[in-house]
Parts: structure tokens; sequence; C-alpha cells
């Protein structure tokens, strides 16, 4: 071989090395190279992704979230893996050092991070939960609230549009951000479940009430008192008086009744609302709960007192503690006590 030919088999084999060497660098670039950029030094962020979003949503969203360095690489590699054809909604962790790979196979196969939601005792209503969930969650909040009205749906269940709020047992839960109204429903239904085990069913079964009734009992006692050592033995008075057939006469009821939350003191004229929430005119429990009590107050009022108070009126001494009785002159005896402190500190 002469060394001409040589010289051009030399620089074919190095043009053919450059050319590979070029391809395998470019494919490392689209596959593996850091394609993140976070602004502040932020080690992650997170992308939403909508439900029945298309392909260009995600490129527009992720070119106004201005985190991709590189936009021709990523779509090189999205058309590669047919990402287009497998969009999932969902919230994604996106972290600095992800590569286009890594990225793509999360959100092609939907490997979205859970969303924290919480729900505590200072819920009262079916709106305060909407906006704590639509808050969280991707659902909004007419599609939610039509789901609360939806009996169709949890009359199977054992609940009605009045006692649904028993279903949510205040806690901390996980969901998909892309989580709809039926399946959060669904899911809330099965923790419900999960909480009423045979230990508590058998309480509520002793008690004669069952664990919707104990949960609106619950929910009484929760507004009576925040002292958790008290708490069976006001739910023990309430006990009492169900099964004397007398009205509970419960204050929170009325407030509940009303409306209004800022009412710090019960008076006549309140008491003359005609609601089923009103627990002076109408004999036992109200027809839903008037708060979500959380698992310790259920708890506490499935382990009740077995007394025989009737009454109890908060202690003058303002503790945040009650005086019992058992007759009703010994209650307007406390009652009145409890009268004058407030008055001394001009409480309306």
């Amino acid at each position: 071989m002469t060394k001409k030919k040589k010289k051009i088999i030399s620089f074919l084999l190095f043009i053919s090395l450059t050319l590979i060497s070029s391809v395998g660098i470019g494919i490392y670039k689209v596959f593996f190279q850091n394609n993140i950029v976070l602004p502040y030094n932020e080690t992650e962020t997170y992308i939403y992704i909508k439900t029945g979003s298309s392909y260009q949503d995600v490129i527009r969203t992720l070119d106004t979230l201005n985190i991709i360095k590189n936009f021709t690489t990523f779509k090189i590699l999205a058309r590669i893996k047919k990402y287009n054809q497998h969009i999932k909604p969902g919230k994604y962790l996106i972290k600095s050092n992800m590569n286009n790979n890594q990225l793509i196979d999360m959100l092609r196969m939907g490997k979205q991070v859970p969303v924290k939601l919480i729900f505590n005792n200072n819920i009262r209503t079916k709106k305060e939960l909407i906006d704590i969930v639509t808050k969280k969650l991707e659902v909004d909040s007419l599609s939610l609230y039509q789901t609360f009205e939806n009996n169709s749906l949890y009359e199977p269940w054992g609940f009605n549009s009045h006692n649904i709020l028993c279903m949510f047992i205040p806690n901390t839960y996980e969901f998909y951000w892309n989580t709809n109204s039926v399946s959060f429903f669904e899911r809330m239904y099965k923790e419900y479940k999960k909480f009423w085990n045979i230990q508590r069913l058998e309480k509520a079964k002793k008690a004669n009430l069952s664990p919707i009734e104990i949960t609106i009992l619950a929910s009484i006692v929760l507004q009576e008192t925040k002292k958790i050592d008290e708490m069976p033995k006001i739910a023990g008075v309430y006990i009492n008086r169900l099964k004397k057939d007398m009205p509970l006469q419960a204050d929170p009821t009325v407030v509940y009744a009303i409306g209004d939350f800022s009412i710090k003191r019960v008076l006549k004229k309140h008491l003359e609302i005609d609601s089923p929430y009103n627990t002076y005119k109408y004999k036992g429990l109200p027809p839903g709960p008037i708060c979500l009590p959380d698992p310790v107050t259920i708890d506490k009022t499935l382990d009740y007192e077995q007394h025989n108070y009737l009454f109890f009126c908060a202690k003058e001494d303002f503790s945040g503690y009650h005086n019992f009785a058992e007759t009703i002159a010994q209650h307007q005896q406390n009652a009145l006590k409890y009268k004058i402190a407030l008055n001394k500190k001009n409480i309306k």
C-alpha cells in the first residue's frame, strides 16, 4: 500500500471517528446532559399539568416557567420517546440536576408527587372544606360542590346531604393533584371505614348510637370544650339527655343554626331561631355535625363518663372548664355565677 493511500485511509478514519464522536456527544447532550436551570439557586420546583393538556400545552407551561436550558434537545428526545402521545396530568417535581431523559420519563410515566391535604377540627361547613380542598387539588369548587349535593353517590354508604361531613375525619392525607371530585369522595369513604374499626363500632353500639350519630355528638362536645380531660363528662351529659328524651339544649348548635360564629354569648333571642340545628327547639341530635370532630374527640365521646349529670355551665373563672349539676336548681345557681362573671367583663 502506497503512502498516499495510507494517508487517505487515515484521513477517512479520522473523519469517521470525528463524526462518530460528534454524534456521540450530540446523543449524550440530548439524553444525559443537565438541561434544567432554576432561578435564585433553587434546587427544585414543580410543574402542574392540567387534565386534558396537549403536548403543546406542556411546552407552553415549561416555556412560561423558563426552566429548560435547551428546548431543541428536549423536543428531539420528546419526539423520539413519543411523549406527545403520553401526556399525563399531575403535579411533578423538577430537580435542578435533571436531564432530558429523566424529565421526559417522569412526565411520560406519570410519576407525580402527592399533595398533602390537611383537615382540622376548625372546619364547620361544606364551603370551608371545599375551599381547603380546591386550594390543594386541581378539582374546581363547582364540581366538588355538585358532588356534595349528589346524594346518589353517598347514600349507598349511609350518608345524606346533611350528615355527609361526618365522613371526613380530620387528619393529614396524601392525594394526587389531579384527583377528581368523585375519586376524592371515594378515597375519603375508605378512610372513614378504616377509622371506624371493630373496637369503635362496638363502643358506638353500646351507646346505642351509630358512627354518624357519635360524630355529630362529638362535634357538639368539641364546640363545648377544648379540655380533652373534660370531654367524656360532657359527652355523658348529652348521652343522659338523649336517654331521657330531653332536648340537648346545646348553645353551639344554636350558633351553628344562626351561622354567626363570632357570637360569644347565646341570648334568649338567639334561642328563637327555627332550625333543626336548634337543640333548644328540637329534641335529639341535629341532622349533621356542627364541625369536623377530630379522632381524639370522637374517641373521648365513645368513652363517655357514666354519671347522673344532666346540666353543665361554664365556670365563672373562665378556665375553660365547667360546673356540672344533676338538678335544674343546682344548674341555675351555676348559671347565675357565670352570668355575673360575664356581666363584670362586659361580655355581650
